[in-house]
């Protein structure tokens, strides 16, 4: 089920010492063991919490949602979709048949493939933990299979290439241009835009190549960021890399990881900051911090920030430029994994929506969820690529009905201007909610070729194990903890 449990007789089972309101009963993992165990989504105020218990490693309480708009606005119940291939069958169940398996609900939107571990930073915060253990590159052979294997499940799907860091691949436009000739229209790369910074020639590469997009690491806009989170000053180096994108005509969406503490203060400067750079750069796209793969340590509620948070964030350091209303769930993956607002940047600077949150729509209109998945890719690849080119149509007749200019000129900008706001909740061992995985659209391609939702290809316990990402089983399994999950 996708939205919130109403029949009050059957949600019980929490904890007799939980307090709140119990609104939904779901399945999460511990932290500790990954083995799969019962959880509530439990309402105290404005407040949402996951709440689970371990028979063998106790009690375990994560804040979800945090204040305004309210959790039971957010709902968008679909109709799922299974995918129309699936590599696994349904043997140990969520999240331990992943394959895609015929439980899942969602078509896939994007698709990850990993070219490299490699990476020329040591970021504190990695959902790779890329830089340490290395493993060799997969070969061209094997990403071509990856290809093939994408466009079996039903594709071709939006493609993100990502890793570590892709662009310590010098054949990384070889393998760009591999997925363009087999029919993938939509590529992008997923970088810190280091070697985009200093290397006009590769970026030119790029986009010969048929890259349309780069998703860049961009978590603020000072150097003391930069340093607290990926370790020194990088903020020239982006503006570098911005900037070769736009002569080359590659569209840039930035991407700050939301550390609170560190650069939650930050959320109004940096969407000025893209704004100042538009149209090249086509939006800011943000990402709480999420605690899988490396991260300094056990997380407390304190150390998350939810999406909520955000949206109020970006009203208030916006100075009301932006306003919370303007953002709306998406129709996508699950209603609680992110959220969206489209804008058209006005020649005043002004930010023009063309969306609106209205809860009556969002829980009353169920949305086939492959239809989502395809509105999605489609919106991805048109508004996060390169901006159209401007319009050489003959101007407004000298006489026209009032606000015929006004319409126009928006239309106008709508073609060359959009600019889009948007943030993902990725899921860790402690906020894990197996309702939420089954609706994943964005789906990595693992070494040996199944489609894993995201959270789940990168998840890890609290000692850095992992259920599929190869790399992670960094520790072995305490005595008791060696149970099937």
């Amino acid at each position: 089920m996708n939205d919130i449990c109403k029949c009050g007789a059957s949600i019980g089972g929490a904890p007799e010492t939980t307090a709140g309101e119990v609104v939904m009963v779901t399945e999460s993992i511990c932290p500790r063991c990954l083995g799969r165990i019962p959880a509530w989504r439990v309402k105290r105020g404005n407040d949402v919490f996951l709440v689970k218990d371990c028979p063998e490693h106790g009690h375990f309480e994560t804040v979800v949602w945090r204040g305004q708009p309210a959790y039971e606005s957010w709902v968008r119940p679909k109709i799922p979709s299974q995918p129309p291939v699936c590599f696994t069958g349904i043997d140990k169940g969520c999240p331990f048949d992943c394959g895609l398996c015929e439980a899942h609900r969602q078509h896939t939107c994007t698709a990850l493939l990993e070219i490299t571990q490699r990476c020329n930073l040591q970021c504190s915060f990695c959902f790779a933990g890329a830089g340490g253990s290395q493993l060799p590159d997969p070969d061209f052979q094997v990403i071509k299979g990856w290809y093939e294997k994408i466009l079996a499940a039903g594709g071709p799907f939006n493609i993100q290439l990502s890793g570590g860091e892709p662009t310590l691949r010098d054949d990384l436009p070889e393998i760009i241009a591999l997925g363009v000739s087999l029919g993938f229209k939509f590529i992008q790369i997923n970088t810190n835009g280091l070697r985009l910074a200093r290397d006009p020639n590769f970026v030119v590469k790029l986009k010969e190549a048929g890259l349309a997009s780069a998703f860049m690491q961009f978590d603020g806009v000072t150097d003391e960021v930069h340093a607290a989170l990926r370790g020194r000053p990088l903020l020239e180096e982006k503006i570098k890399a911005i900037e070769q994108c736009a002569a080359d005509d590659i569209g840039v969406v930035l991407v700050p990881t939301l550390v609170p503490g560190v650069n939650d203060q930050q959320i109004g400067e940096i969407i000025k900051f893209a704004v100042e750079h538009a149209p090249a750069v086509r939006g800011v796209h943000f990402q709480p911090v999420s605690y899988f793969g490396r991260y300094p340590g056990v997380p407390a509620d304190k150390d998350r920030i939810t999406i909520p948070e955000i949206i109020n964030a970006i009203e208030m350091q916006t100075r009301g430029l932006v306003k919370a209303h303007n953002f709306e769930p998406p129709g996508c993956e699950n209603a609680f994994c992110s959220f969206h607002g489209n804008f058209v940047l006005m020649q005043d600077g002004s930010l023009s929506p063309w969306t609106k949150h209205d809860p009556a729509q969002c829980s009353c209109k169920p949305q086939i969820a492959a239809l989502g998945a395809a509105k999605t890719r489609d919106f991805v690849a048109r508004h996060w690529a390169k901006p159209a080119e401007a319009c050489s149509c003959s101007a407004a007749p000298a006489e026209t009905t009032p606000g015929w200019e006004e319409l126009d000129n928006f239309l106008a900008r709508l073609r060359t201007h959009t600019f889009t706001i948007s943030g993902m909740a990725f899921q860790d061992a402690w906020n894990l909610d197996l309702e939420r995985l089954r609706d994943c659209c964005i789906h990595v391609i693992s070494p040996e070729g199944m489609l894993i939702p995201f959270c789940a290809y990168n998840l890890t316990d609290q000692r850095g194990r992992s259920l599929y990402r190869p790399h992670a089983a960094v520790a072995a399994p305490l005595e008791d903890e060696k149970k099937t999950p």
